[in-house]
């Protein structure tokens, strides 16, 4: 575990051309705001393309041409306050030290009662954070979008890495749904068997819409516990809506899909925490980081909104 350090200044003020929306001042200090962004430039552990580096940025930079206005929330949800905390230092080389890293940064976050936003990077930096919301919350459950499983036990010999995020997360959150998925090994097929793990397919999603059938969306919000923490891998979405990621699938989420289910989520369950990471600018112009943050700034609006 690392010492206090190697966190980044809690409540440190930034240029507000360097924070998430661009808002002015009152609407970003640390003491009063309820959310926090945390960026984890990371992607020490990226399977194919390298560049989900650039992610935080480049979804803060796509933030400041957003509406502050949500046409279908009908409120401004930045009205919480956001404050955007300097990028968590990385550990070049070392996945577990990072993962570390970003574990103490995030409880100390959740101890001063924030809405914690985690941007990446690669996949891997989401283990950290959800071992520190599962010591604050015990009956959490993971709630993952993703065009892939990622529940091999290590690959290429590492433990920790984006392809055993959950994997990781099955350790100390057992409660888990994962959605969109189309790419997984045979291995991680006879884990979802033998533990009955609750995986809803893109293909099946797919199918069913084109019957008429939304009855996955409850079938995923019934598999979660009353408390919700939300990893959400860009790549979840079809390329032709998002083609900016490292490790794109073909067959993917419209963004209603995964809209619709977020707010379902969010009207019956609580949302304690979220990410959105395996953004890879490099591969695309400026269409990706702008989805990406629509879906950050979409996430808070639901999580913080009053429930029905």
């Amino acid at each position: 575990m690392t010492n206090h350090t190697t966190l980044p200044e809690l409540g440190e003020a930034l240029a507000p051309e360097r924070c998430f929306m661009h808002l002015d001042a009152e609407y970003t200090d640390f003491d009063t705001a309820r959310v926090v962004i945390a960026s984890v430039p990371f992607d020490g552990t990226t399977c194919y393309q390298p560049g989900t580096r650039e992610g935080p940025r480049a979804i803060i930079d796509a933030s400041r041409n957003l509406e502050v206005y949500d046409t279908e929330l009908r409120r401004s949800p930045y009205r919480v306050g956001i404050h955007t905390l300097r990028a968590v230092e990385i550990v070049n080389g070392d996945a577990e030290a990072m993962a570390n890293r970003t574990e103490l940064v995030t409880g100390a976050l959740l101890d001063r009662g924030k809405f914690v936003v985690t941007l990446g990077g690669d996949h891997m930096i989401s283990i950290g954070v959800i071992r520190a919301f599962a010591r604050r919350y015990s009956g959490m459950s993971v709630l993952q979008f993703d065009a892939h499983a990622d529940l091999r036990n290590e690959y290429e010999g590492a433990t920790h890495g984006a392809a055993t995020i959950m994997r990781r997360v099955l350790d100390v959150c057992p409660r888990t749904a994962q959605v969109g998925i189309r790419s997984f090994s045979e291995p991680e097929a006879e884990l979802v068997a033998e533990r009955n793990l609750p995986m809803w397919l893109a293909a099946d999603i797919h199918g069913r819409q084109t019957r008429g059938d939304r009855g996955w969306i409850a079938e995923v919000v019934n598999a979660l516990s009353d408390e919700v923490y939300v990893t959400f891998d860009v790549d979840a979405f079809d390329p032709s809506l998002l083609p900016g990621t490292g490790t794109p699938e073909p067959g993917g989420l419209g963004w209603y899909d995964a809209m619709d289910l977020l707010t379902e989520v969010a009207r019956s369950k609580t949302i304690i925490g979220c990410d959105v990471v395996e953004l890879s600018p490099l591969q695309e112009s400026h269409t990706s980081p702008v989805i990406a943050a629509k879906l950050v700034y979409k996430l808070i609006g639901l999580a913080t909104q009053e429930r029905s």
